[in-house]
């Protein structure tokens, strides 16, 4: 994955996340099993605890279907 520096401030602006911490979530995510919906769980669990926020149950159960059933936009950079 190769995202700009550009895509890292955005983020950071937005979720006080720093880059360093996004690279290796990612790298979690690459060798884990996006179907796995423990896998996902958990880093929807480690995402909330990085960001402050907190994720409802429904939600959380949103995006693990969203997932799982493979509905997740592939550029992004896009997204924010």
């Amino acid at each position: 994955m190769n995202l700009s520096d550009s895509f890292f401030n955005k983020v950071e602006r937005k979720t006080k996340v720093d880059k360093n911490t996004i690279i290796s979530l990612a790298e979690k995510l690459q060798k884990g099993n996006l179907q796995d919906e423990k896998t996902i769980r958990e880093v929807i669990d480690t995402l909330s605890k990085m960001t402050g926020k907190k994720i409802s149950k429904d939600v959380s159960d949103k995006i693990v279907a969203r997932v799982t059933n493979g509905n997740v936009p592939e550029n992004i950079d896009k997204m924010f």
